[in-house]
């Protein structure tokens, strides 16, 4: 029979699913190989054809490794916490978990339809209480655990009250608040258990602190920096704005030097890795204290400063030709300034520059800074809260990213320079943020183009501090090679003399210290939404606890809407009776209470929560008793190939490897980095198509359309048409008429009877009607086509447009492929006869072309080379089961359905071939030892005809006249001469 695709494909789906073909082990003597697709959210629009691009990429890897021998693991699940669900719910009323079943159900179907290789006995849902148990429960070892500077891992809270009770906490080394007081054993031993509380949240990995926030009010959450567009929601487009709010945070920051080194150890794309390490941000600098006082103190230390400054000229005066000794010197230095009693306030900022501090003519402190408000003069206060109100409608990404805009409003307030004595007025700015490093930093305009611009716009001074002052763009090179001026002790010191001079002199002053730095900041974990993992956690006097471990999952209650309660609350406040009592509290049978009910926490967990350790569950998907099993956990170690999009690089890549490193440090997980090896699949473009509107004089458009060569001579509005009525750029006009009823009487302009659609490429979206759906490909082609087309689309990891102009080839290929084991009327025909050296030759090019090719992951180019064997075994009418056999399996990751079906013809009924063994290479077969000699009949070329290379003249001539084809060309005429130039030609004279 013919290539009947729908049926085959269908037949091979249902086998492997009742057969649980792909089903892993957790033990096996076989060497392990962990395959992993970062997996989906399930919308309710479906799959288009470029989401499976990267799961048909990692399914042919994981097919490959089966037949190589190994035991793999290639899962998938469904990320199914999110806020596009809660707004399909507040719009509908439908709850949340109705809609995401239902496109559950719909990504289900249409992953199937591909043919992917998953092991679906291990399918694991964010949402699903028996697996939000599990994130609950890693939230309650965070909230549990600790950093120990001195073993440089996370360790119980149990640990840590330990030593607090025995020494106090000056000689603890963690990772804790700034704000932590010092505190002896007695005094914590004396402490009652809400204040011991309250100082164990300073150090805890998870902790709830008041943090500025990008808040909706329209959509009554917080969200993430991703989620907001210029200022707005990016669903909805809703405004957004900052906000200081009470939220869980975790202390990720206190693994960011393992997250750094950890980048050396992993095969990931070295731009992502860069990604990352921008991300966090390390910097070597100090730390610095610009003191804020009274304004009596201000001017009564300028006085001072200037009598210092005044005695020391004196004293150069009065004694040019000497030193001053040590007591005249400390006497006449202006740079040694002490803050005492009265200097109650200080704005602290980090600076990997300190070398330029004599430069500083102004402070910029966060308008979210929480000394804003003191610091703001009565005069000063409309243009403070003004300026505050403008930075509220922007975005954190966006304050960053607008490097051009110079804006910012002065408080009135002053600080003073702990080294030059100087007065500096400390602004508000917005590029500044509360969240990064102290809110605050000390502006050079002579050393950062930044603080230049700034300081032009709003008239400030500028400072030169080096001997040779370059222009303002070339300032870092100008201080490693200037040496200082008008910088008080510094002065004519190089930088590298300078840094550490300065450092000291602020740790003697108490003004400073050496400091390494990280950009990152901790990470928000609360959103105030309803369909999320609820915090397992009550609040008793106002501090949080942890309900008890066997009452997990805390499962999320019903709600009567899905929004805020008209108090602000989020939507979780609506659950009515939704209160904790501990065991202890609990009301007895008789009917006694024994306690009263504790609120629950009323914000859910982020997206991230449940995708920072799925892979683990994936191992042990139906463990009860733990997040995966420690056999599981031993045997599968960590995942050996992953691959996703590196837009996740700062969000689900950074917060896996943190939850990651924490599990190891409690013992739970083996590896320190979860994904060994990361693939960033490029991006499937949309190849959009236009009509051509004609406009008539008034400006106006009519219903007659031009065809894209012609558009030139008429005024014409390009419009988008659907994809999908366009066929190798020609539109099927009767469709189009029905695409919108405002087309139905169109009338088109054609070129050569047809009209021709214009096109361009740009992101599929449905909005330009470009969006192709697999179903509709695999209805009209198969699958096999689907997955081959979309690999021989172009490098995995390049971006592409989708263009089914082509798709027709691929198809045509597979229909090729099948006829080599049929026979003209489409029997099924295979000879058992020994194959030549040309057939052996080219099944062992494609033997190693492909095998090459999967492990360097250019899958693109081994469709072109499947394209090419075939071609060849077709011209040498091979039908021969040694060369064809073999060749079915090095074709079976990437078409898994039409090989399936062939191996059960060739005679494999009961088994399938996802297990058979992948072909040995011999390269003795490619050795070159034959040439596939032009041979000529009175100078015209009639075929060719293999001769060995080591052939003589009288030898070939034998053979080539003994050929039935040159035969029958010679027609019984006797050949005059045989013309033989070895490993060119031979030529017959008759």
């Amino acid at each position: 029979m013919d290539y009947q695709f729908k049926d085959i494909e269908k037949k091979w789906q249902q086998f492997w699913a009742e057969n649980h073909t792909f089903k892993a082990d957790n033990q096996s003597d076989k060497p392990k190989y962990y395959v992993l697709d970062m997996f989906p959210y399930p919308s309710g629009a479906g799959l288009h054809v470029g989401h499976p691009l990267g799961y048909i990429a990692s399914d042919i890897f994981a097919r490959y490794k089966r037949l190589k021998g190994f035991n793999v693991l290639h899962p998938m699940g469904y990320d199914s916490f999110g806020l596009p669900a809660e707004q399909y719910a507040i719009q509908t009323g439908q709850h949340p978990a109705v809609t995401t079943a239902a496109n559950i159900r719909r990504y289900r179907e249409q992953l199937d339809n591909i043919g992917f290789s998953f092991d679906w006995s291990r399918e694991v849902r964010t949402s699903d209480p028996s697996y939000y148990k599990w994130t609950q429960w890693i939230f309650m070892q965070l909230f549990n655990s600790w950093y120990n500077l001195e073993t440089d891992k996370a360790e119980p809270v149990t640990t840590l009250i330990e030593r607090f009770s025995r020494e106090g906490n000056a000689t603890v080394k963690a990772v804790a608040d700034e704000d932590t007081p010092i505190f002896t054993a007695g005094e914590w031993n004396a402490y009652d258990e809400h204040t011991q509380q309250q100082l164990l949240l300073k150090y805890r990995l998870t902790y709830l602190k008041e943090s500025t926030v990008n808040w909706c009010p329209a959509l009554g959450t917080v969200l993430a920096n991703d989620e907001v567009k210029d200022g707005f929601s990016e669903r909805g487009g809703y405004p957004v704005e900052q906000k200081k709010m009470m939220q869980w945070s975790m202390r990720i920051t206190a693994y960011a030097e393992r997250l750094l080194n950890g980048l050396d150890t992993i095969d990931w794309p070295e731009p992502l890795k860069e990604m990352q390490r921008n991300w966090i941000g390390k910097s070597v600098g100090a730390m610095v204290k610009f003191p804020l006082a009274p304004a009596s103190l201000v001017e009564e230390s300028l006085d001072n400063i200037d009598k210092a400054i005044e005695r020391k000229e004196q004293a150069l005066d009065n004694a040019p030709d000497r030193k001053l000794n040590e007591q005249e010197a400390d006497l006449a230095d202006n740079s040694s300034l002490s803050f005492g009693e009265g200097w109650d306030e200080a704005i602290e900022v980090f600076t990997t520059r300190v070398d330029t501090i004599f430069g500083v003519s102004f402070l910029v402190i966060a308008p979210e800074h929480e000394l804003v408000t003191q610091l703001t003069t009565p005069e000063q206060k409309a243009a403070i809260d003004a300026y505050i109100a403008q930075t509220k409608k922007k975005s954190e990404l966006d304050r960053m990213a607008d490097t051009k805009t110079v804006s910012g409003a002065f408080t009135g307030s002053y600080a003073i320079n702990p080294l030059s004595g100087e007065k500096v007025p400390v602004w508000i700015a917005d590029y500044v943020l509360a969240g990064y490093g102290t809110g605050a930093v000390m502006a050079v305009p002579s050393g950062d183009q930044r603080d230049y611009l700034f300081a032009k716009h709003f008239d400030l001074p500028v400072i030169p501090i080096l001997d040779a002052q370059k222009d303002i763009d070339n300032q870092a090179d100008a201080t490693k090679e200037g040496r200082y001026i008008n910088s008080g002790f510094i002065n004519g010191m190089t930088y590298q003399e300078a840094i550490p001079a300065l450092i000291q002199k602020l740790e003697e002053l108490g003004a400073g210290r050496a400091k390494v730095n990280y950009r990152m900041r901790d990470a928000i974990f609360g959103r105030q939404r309803y369909w999320g993992e609820p915090v397992p956690v009550y609040f008793k006097d106002g501090l949080p606890h942890l309900i008890e471990e066997k009452d997990l999952p805390l499962l999320l209650p019903e709600v009567d809407k899905y929004l805020p309660t008209e108090t602000g609350e989020p939507p979780l406040g609506r659950a009515v009776g939704w209160k904790y009592r501990p065991s202890s509290e609990k009301v007895l049978s008789s009917g006694e209470d024994l306690g009263e009910a504790y609120d629950y926490e009323l914000s859910t967990m982020p997206g991230w929560a449940g995708s920072s350790w799925y892979w683990y569950r994936y191992m042990d998907a139906t463990n009860e008793a733990a997040f995966a099993g420690k056999e599981a956990i031993a045997y599968w170690k960590d995942v050996d190939l992953y691959i996703g999009g590196s837009e996740h690089a700062t969000g689900h890549l950074l917060y896996s490897r943190f939850w990651n490193k924490f599990l190891k440090d409690l013992g739970y997980v083996v590896e320190e980095e979860p994904f060994k090896k990361l693939i960033n699949q490029g991006m499937i473009q949309g190849r959009s198509n236009f009509v051509y509107r004609v406009i008539d004089a008034e400006g106006k458009g009519t219903n007659t359309f031009v065809s894209y060569g012609l558009r030139s001579q008429y005024q014409t509005s390009a419009i988008h048409v659907d994809v999908n009525i366009v066929e190798n750029d020609m539109l099927d006009i009767e469709k189009f008429r029905k695409f919108r009823s405002d087309f139905k009487d169109a009338e088109f302009i054609l070129e050569n009877g047809k009209y021709i659609c214009g096109h361009e490429v740009e992101k599929m979206s449905k909005s330009k009607f470009n969006v192709v759906n697999p179903d509709d490909i695999i209805e009209r082609y198969g699958a096999d086509t689907l997955r081959m087309y979309e690999m021989f689309l172009g490098p995995l990891e390049q971006s592409k447009p989708w263009n089914t102009n082509g798709i027709e080839g691929v198809f045509k290929f597979l229909r090729k492929f099948w006829k080599l084991f049929h026979d003209d009327q489409f029997n099924f025909s295979v000879s058992d006869a020994e194959p030549t050296k040309a057939e052996l030759k080219s099944l062992h090019k494609i033997i190693q072309k492909v095998q090459d090719d999967v492990e360097r992951f250019s899958f693109n180019t081994s469709v072109s080379s499947f394209m090419i064997c075939v071609n060849e075994l077709t011209d040498l009418k091979c039908n021969k089961r040694a060369i064809l056999e073999p060749l079915t399996i090095v074709l079976s990751p990437y078409a898994p359905h039409i090989t399936e079906e062939l191996w059960a013809l060739l005679g494999h009924e009961k088994g399938t071939l996802s297990y058979a063994a992948y072909p040995q290479f011999n390269p003795d077969y490619l050795v070159e030892d034959e040439f596939a000699y032009p041979v000529s009949i009175n100078g015209k070329t009639k075929m060719n005809l293999n001769l060995s290379l080591t052939i003589d003249q009288a030898e070939a001539e034998k053979q080539v006249l003994a050929n039935a084809d040159v035969q029958r060309y010679l027609d019984g005429k006797t050949p005059k001469k045989v013309i033989f130039v070895k490993g060119r030609i031979v030529n017959i004279v008759v």
